[in-house]
């Protein structure tokens, strides 16, 4: 008799409903006949993949927490059916000391609802050999915030490490972006903000960071890649990237219908230079960037408007969607959102459905039809360019470690 059965569910390589038996948090048995469980769930044909990872979200925590923090992020993950997320170290204060990250630990540690890992910042040999003991996911680089010969510098300490680590790099080109900005400091539209950025700086950018990991030996890992260019050249030398939802689905038209609020950082791109649905394949990594602000921050005009979306419960139904329009093969999502992740950071029995591997899952009803609603999400959000928007293809179960935490829309905190 095992903790817990779900029975009469679908997975993706199997034409018969299945049985997947829980014990101690592990999928202990997946069988075509029955299995009896101390407690079992009928999920009536419903289609189980392993739980949603995320590798890029910015949940506030600690410091600005006024935007999100742990608990109302991981809440968000976990009715996104994310199960697992790795917290960006732009905090206050940075998460780029031994100190520093291990408080941001306690803190997610008593507050989220889902697994997690942390990026941590670049700081001073000493102090990044320090947080190595506590397992960061990366050492993560702003280069838009860095001169040439301080980039230098970081990548090559990062390599010196004792042990080696992934750089996870978001690629904007800090003097392009400098000059380009003061050229169209005048212009007043939200669209100008996209050519105060131009895709040519995330270009160069991600070039800067191929040679440099080139030269260093780092293993790098590029962040919201946003341009065809871009992808292309990251390809061809053969560094990992990930790709957000709104990059992939708005070009830079948007900003005439959603002005600040689309507002992030790499900006969306002219239709000529993005990538696109099309563009996702076996070997594509989702990220969402998560990044809430509050509503005053992000309606402060063209230039003062703080860049960042929310998209941590829209993400999959968007891209549900995508299948549901034959736009995208449904077997692509567990690979894009949960297997590739998982091998790219390395976190073991995590990503895919296999006995033996932890239970960590998402159960989706591909025909659940709806339109997104801000006041029904978790977040601290209260703005998202998908609110209104129609999907098909959503969420019904997220569970963690053989726990449920969120179903029919409600999480753990109003189930128990």
């Amino acid at each position: 008799m095992f903790d817990l059965v779900l029975k009469n569910l679908k997975l993706l390589d199997y034409s018969n409903e299945l049985f997947i038996a829980i014990e101690d948090g592990k999928i202990a048995k997946i069988s075509k006949s029955s299995i009896k469980g101390e407690k079992e769930i009928d999920l009536k044909g419903q289609l189980v993949f392993p739980g949603l990872i995320d590798p890029h979200v910015h949940f506030r925590d600690p410091g600005l927490t006024y935007k999100e923090d742990f608990k109302t992020g991981s809440m968000a993950a976990a009715h996104g059916g994310f199960t697992f997320v790795m917290d960006m170290p732009n905090t206050v204060p940075k998460t780029n000391t031994y100190k520093s990250f291990k408080d941001k630990l306690k803190i997610a540690e008593s507050k989220s609802i889902v697994n997690f890992g942390l990026h941590a910042g670049y700081s001073t040999l000493e102090e990044m050999e320090k947080i190595l003991e506590l397992n960061p996911m990366s050492f993560k680089i702003f280069m838009d915030l860095e001169t040439d010969e301080d980039l230098d510098k970081i990548f090559k300490d990062i390599s010196d490490l004792s042990k080696k680590s992934i750089v996870t790099a978001h690629c904007e080109k800090r003097d392009m972006v400098l000059e380009y900005t003061k050229k169209l400091s005048n212009e007043t539209e939200a669209i100008a903000y996209s050519y105060g950025r131009p895709a040519e700086s995330e270009d160069e950018s991600v070039a800067q960071a191929i040679a440099l990991s080139k030269k260093y030996g780092n293993d790098l890992h590029i962040c919201h890649l946003s341009t065809k260019n871009a992808m292309n050249l990251a390809i061809s030398n053969n560094v990992s990237f990930e790709f957000t939802p709104h990059h992939l689905l708005y070009d830079n038209t948007a900003f005439n219908e959603f002005g600040t609020i689309i507002k992030t950082n790499p900006p969306l791109r002219e239709k000529t230079k993005k990538i696109t649905i099309q563009d996702l394949n076996e070997n594509s990594i989702i990220a969402t960037d998560h990044a809430p602000h509050s509503l005053e921050e992000k309606t402060k005009g063209t230039w003062d408007s703080s860049p960042g979306i929310p998209s941590l419960e829209t993400v999959l139904s968007l891209l549900l969607t995508e299948v549901n329009k034959s736009n995208l093969d449904l077997s692509l999502i567990p690979k894009i959102f949960s297997e590739n992740v998982a091998k790219r950071f390395n976190l073991e029995n995590k990503g895919f459905i296999k006995e033996g591997f932890d239970a960590d899952l998402v159960v989706l009803d591909l025909n659940k039809e709806g339109v997104f609603d801000i006041d029904n999400f978790y977040t601290k959000a209260e703005y998202s360019p998908f609110d209104g928007l129609y999907y098909k293809g959503k969420v019904t179960m997220t569970m963690v470690n053989g726990d449920i935490i969120m179903e029919n829309d409600e999480c753990i905190d109003s189930l128990y």
